[in-house]
């Protein structure tokens, strides 16, 4: 028993260490040319890109977004859409049949 685990452990320690290689040269693998770029792939750039500016914010705005009149125009337009919607998706009420007489029975 001993000797089949040590051969498992030594198994998977070799398929470990193999993955390890395998993954650690992913990226010269995608540089062949026969192996990981497609033909029609477009060229990459000669320099890799630089960061995103991530602390730089932006200018600030000269004058507002939108003014109270504009927001209240929208804001009522929304609600009528809203209105519009529901009203659509609700369905008609069944018609009322007339009441059902009951037959006549004969005696």
């Amino acid at each position: 028993m001993p000797v089949d685990r040590a051969i498992r452990l030594s198994l998977t320690g070799v398929l470990f260490a193999t993955a390890l290689v395998v993954a650690g040269c992913s990226t010269q693998v995608a540089d062949m040319p026969l192996l990981g770029v497609p033909s029609d792939a477009p060229p990459r750039p000669k320099e890799a890109g630089a960061y995103l500016p991530v602390h730089d914010l932006p200018q600030a705005r000269d004058d507002a977004a939108m003014n109270a009149a504009e927001q209240k125009r929208i804001a009522a337009e929304l609600i009528a859409a809203r209105d519009r919607q529901a009203q659509a998706a609700t369905p008609p009420a069944p018609a009322t049949s007339p009441a059902k007489k009951k037959p006549a029975s004969s005696q």
